[in-house]
């Protein structure tokens, strides 16, 4: 019994410690998953922790159980209206992107540690796929927002170029294994019955978990967990079928997060949660599982692979697969340099153990070095690559507090509040007649905490608090008006966006006329939305911009394709 409550006192401590980390490492810019690392490490048998940890089944049956986890709750998190401008060139790099880094990665393993050709292709797919989370993990702490078509991309590519790099790896293993040579129909075969199961299956079982959700009456604390026992039914069905199991629970994520569904909120806060649970628990169980000393050795052949991985085989994917998507070069090289590795390829790192390849041993602390390499040099430095290339947007949402109205047959609205502060934007304008979007209602104002007699814009003071119903599609007004902007200088509105904001049907030859532009007769009566899209020839983003003689236009509001509002920014540098 003695033995039991100091496991659960260590496990605790441990846990609140972890927890805490993420404040250090939030103001210095550290990677978090960094620290679980080194700290599973100082635990672990060679660090002052003692504690021996070899089980390498165990390690894989956790650690395969938290990534199902992670996938799932990234696909809640995935907007559907991100898939207009990053799906294909997501998907691009999701397959072809994770075969050119494999192939490249592992024809050099092969060459320079003089391994067969197919073990090195073992070694590029276990390193194969990215884990662009942790990479808005980073940018949300240093308060970095991204260019749509740019962190869209990088968030569904993070959701599902994992199911490519998994079955790259069990299909070699398999070759191996065997002793067969030739892979083309066997990688044919195994990509069409594992992507196929996944896809079918995971569609299918998210729009069923969907269903039985919205139609079983329970305990509202029982639909997190009824989601989370769905999808991990999904990903369990679809693995015993062979097919593949990340990839159906990512899309049955996808599906969940993206209907209406009953509590729903409430359901993605608790996933959202158990989420970072399972990574934290994930990445000091694999600090636990590594030997530092082993580490050593194979220093210098992991440090020239991560270069290779970073500086060659990650770029080259990239301009391959974004070359028919026309992204701009400061685009693609955000792209590139956020091929950040984290625990998936640790967690395929433990399929040649459990295998029991010879090359296993070397391969995984090969992989837990490049992994450390990648978290250590990518991670700190995307915050300032981020603003070096010009990929930052205004911040555009920031809810003080937000309450999701679960009304039954009912048209999704929300509770949401803000505190008045002095340079709240309503209180700076002081306009008679505040315009608020047409859906919200202001159900309460609380002052001193007592309830106000109004509930009038007009009447608002510094330290109220303010109640509104709205659609969810009004939150971002609203911000605009009851939220005092926390961006820099150079992403305020005029700063970013320019001095003047014009309408999209807007003719570009009055424009010309007044700004002594000179424009070819033919684009004479063309509209800045018209004019911006044929430019770009990509679908418009936040934060698209154009040269327009001494003039930059760039994009304020989209609508689907529709540039609705358009910047003016004057070129000083005339």
């Amino acid at each position: 019994m003695e033995l039991t409550n100091q496991i659960i006192l260590i496990g605790a401590f441990v846990l609140l410690a972890s927890v805490m980390a993420s404040v250090v490492t939030r103001r210095l810019g550290v990677p978090l998953l960094v620290v679980f690392l080194f700290l599973g490490m100082l635990l672990g048998e060679q660090g002052p922790g003692g504690i021996r940890f070899d089980d390498v089944q165990t390690a894989h049956l956790f650690g395969s159980l938290a990534l199902a986890i992670i996938l799932f709750d990234g696909g809640m998190a995935t907007p559907f209206r991100n898939f207009r401008v990053g799906l294909k060139p997501a998907l691009g790099l999701a397959t072809i992107g994770v075969l050119i880094t494999a192939a490249i990665t592992g024809l050099f393993a092969a060459w320079w540690l003089d391994l067969h050709w197919i073990e090195g292709l073992l070694l590029g797919a276990i390193v194969g796929s990215t884990d662009a989370a942790a990479v808005f993990a980073l940018l949300r702490a240093r308060g970095l927002e991204l260019k749509q078509r740019v962190g869209a991309t990088l968030e569904i590519e993070s959701g599902s170029n994992d199911p490519m790099a998994i079955f790259l790896t069990i299909v070699l293993i398999e070759l191996i294994t065997s002793g067969q040579t030739d892979i083309g129909l066997v990688v044919l075969f195994e990509l069409v019955k594992q992507m196929g199961l996944g896809a079918l299956i995971g569609i299918l079982g998210g729009l069923g978990l969907v269903r039985l959700i919205n139609r079983v009456e329970m305990s509202a604390g029982l639909y997190p967990l009824a989601i989370m026992a769905g999808g991990l039914s999904i990903f369990g069905v679809t693995s015993v079928l062979e097919g593949s199991g990340f990839l159906a629970i990512y899309l049955a994520g996808l599906l969940v997060g993206n209907r209406p569904l009953q509590s729903s909120k409430f359901i993605k806060r608790f996933h959202d949660g158990f989420a970072r649970l399972s990574q934290i628990g994930m990445f000091l169980m694999l600090g636990l599982l590594v030997m530092p000393a082993d580490l050593l050795p194979v220093a210098t052949d992991a440090l020239l692979f991560a270069a290779v991985l970073i500086l060659v085989a990650r770029p080259i994917a990239v301009w391959l697969c974004l070359l028919p998507f026309r992204f701009a070069w400061r685009e693609q090289l955000f792209v590139a340099w956020v091929g950040l590795r984290g625990a998936v390829p640790i967690i395929l790192a433990l399929f040649p153990l459990l295998a029991g390849i010879a090359q296993a041993p070397m391969f995984f602390n090969i992989v837990f070095f490049v992994v450390l390499v990648s978290l250590l040099v990518q991670g700190w430095t995307v915050a300032t690559v981020a603003r070096w290339l010009d990929l930052e947007v205004p911040p555009t949402s920031h809810q003080v507090q937000r309450v999701e109205l679960d009304i039954p047959g009912q048209r999704e609205l929300e509770l949401v509040g803000y505190r008045i502060a002095k340079d709240t934007p309503i209180l700076l304008e002081r306009r008679e007649n505040v315009w608020v979007p047409p859906s919200a209602r202001i159900v309460a104002v609380v002052r001193n905490q007592q309830l106000a007699a109004t509930t009038e814009c007009k009447d608002l003071r510094s330290g109220d608090y303010i109640y509104l119903i709205a659609d969810p599609a009004d939150l971002p007004d609203l911000d605009a008006i009851f939220i005092p902007s926390a961006a820099p200088p150079r992403l305020t509105d005029q700063a970013f966006f320019g001095e003047f904001v014009l309408y999209g049907e807007a003719r570009v030859g009055d424009l010309a006329a007044a700004y002594g532009l000179e424009i070819g007769t033919a684009d004479q009566d063309l509209t800045l939305d018209a004019l911006i899209r044929r430019g770009l020839n990509a679908h418009p983003v936040v934060g698209d911009r154009l040269r327009l003689g001494h003039v930059d236009l760039v994009v304020r509001q989209v609508e689907g394709d529709r540039i609705l509002k358009v910047g003016l920014k004057l070129n000083r540098a005339r």
